[in-house]
């Protein structure tokens, strides 16, 4: 498949950003993460945004960075954990590139948690099974899907790089 273009997508903590950032290198590309440009233009981490304006204020200005974006060339983009679950978004993403699942247990991610909490959807245990079973419906809709379970950020930019050349 030629691409200049891949969206990483999946759950939090999936390694989407890590990945993004190995492959980004790999390809000689730019990295984008979609989280950090929004902690750019507000001024403050997501957490906060969260907790001050509360998640549509955060998915609006989510949705805003993802569309200023979209006619950026040879790019590796690193998704927000929901950014992909959004139909408009989801569309855009899988007209302007290729959109890449990192897909990873529940248990992992919870491993891979910071307590700090930083993460503002993951304070709850319950909710996050609810969202996690949530969003795997729209994560299935990506072009591909990578088990990013065990394997290396190496192996995972090794299987994405093969698969883009199918």
């Amino acid at each position: 498949m030629k691409a200049d273009k891949i969206y990483l997508v999946g759950f939090m903590a999936a390694g989407k950003t890590t990945v993004a950032r190995a492959l980004a290198k790999r390809l000689d590309w730019q990295a984008l993460d979609i989280d950090e440009l929004i902690e750019k233009r507000e001024h403050m981490p997501v957490a906060d945004i969260f907790a001050r304006r509360g998640e549509p204020y955060f998915r609006a200005v989510e949705r805003a960075v993802l569309f200023e974006n979209l006619d950026q060339r040879h790019v590796v983009v690193a998704t927000g954990g929901g950014t992909f679950v959004d139909p408009a978004n989801r569309a855009a993403i899988n007209s302007s590139g290729v959109s890449i699942w990192l897909d990873v247990s529940l248990e992992r991610v919870i491993s891979r948690l910071p307590s700090d909490r930083r993460r503002p959807l993951a304070a709850d245990r319950g909710e996050l099974e609810r969202l996690y079973a949530q969003r795997r419906p729209a994560y299935q809709q990506a072009h591909t899907r990578i088990d990013a379970e065990h394997a290396e950020v190496e192996l995972l930019v090794e299987q994405t790089i093969d698969w883009l050349k199918s």
